[in-house]
């Protein structure tokens, strides 16, 4: 049951079928931690996705802290240390919504690019490479 429910925990509940409704229902009501959990998950989706403003995410997001620490999932504290720590980055997002995913793209592309080769020994021909490979 476990293994054929898990891709309906990726997804948020208006997107499921009407069998993967029933197959949620079952394994919540036999699993009712795997349910604690997945509501923590989308109710974090939703303030991303949903708030629009830095101060209603500052708040959303700490009694989203909160609940999490009801909750004693130790992974969900993890996550909710990191983004007490980092609180002022991360609400940037929330300024015009953009995240630093393609420089984190574009840096994957160059440590791969540099472990194909197995090193770099000649720096002016690795980024005279790299100008007409990613440019």
């Amino acid at each position: 049951m476990l293994a054929r429910s898990r891709y309906l925990l990726y997804k948020s509940e208006h997107k499921w079928t009407v069998e993967q409704k029933e197959r949620a229902s079952l394994l919540f009501e036999r699993y009712t931690e795997i349910q604690k959990a997945y509501k923590l998950c989308q109710e974090l989706s939703w303030i991303y996705n949903t708030t629009v403003d830095k101060i209603y995410a500052f708040t959303r997001l700490a009694k989203w802290a909160e609940k999490v620490e009801q909750a004693g999932f130790k992974s969900f504290n993890t996550v909710s240390r990191t983004i007490n720590t980092h609180h002022k980055k991360i609400l940037n997002y929330f300024d015009n919504r953009s995240t630093n995913a393609s420089a984190e793209s574009f840096n994957a592309k160059i440590k791969a690019f540099r472990s194909q080769f197995r090193g770099v020994r000649d720096i002016n021909f690795f980024l005279f490479r790299l100008t007409k490979l990613f440019a």
